[in-house]
């Protein structure tokens, strides 16, 4: 097994209310900058998986996504593999 290390990034979907950024809108412009428009707020998780392959490591990443990690009635999410360790799992633990 291969150590992968992902990053997830979870964004409201486009149209649907997004009030934290919303407010952030808000307090940007009140703060001298408003030039900003069109803020949305997410979420990234980064996590470490022990995976058989690359595919593996995403789609088990994907399934995360969908069972708990993003709302899929309001959020989309997008996994990204940042990098991996080759070697099992004992030559990590060493």
């Amino acid at each position: 097994m291969s150590r992968f290390h992902l990053e997830i990034r979870v964004k409201p979907r486009p149209g649907l209310l997004d009030p934290q950024g919303k407010a952030i809108h808000g307090a940007l412009r009140s703060l001298g900058w408003p030039e900003v428009s069109g803020v949305r707020v997410g979420k990234a998780i980064y996590l470490d998986l022990e995976a058989d392959s690359e595919s593996d490591a995403l789609e088990r990443a994907r399934a995360m996504c969908r069972k708990l990690l993003a709302n899929p009635v309001t959020e989309d999410f997008e996994v990204t593999l940042t990098s991996f360790n080759e070697g099992t799992l004992e030559e990590a633990r060493r």
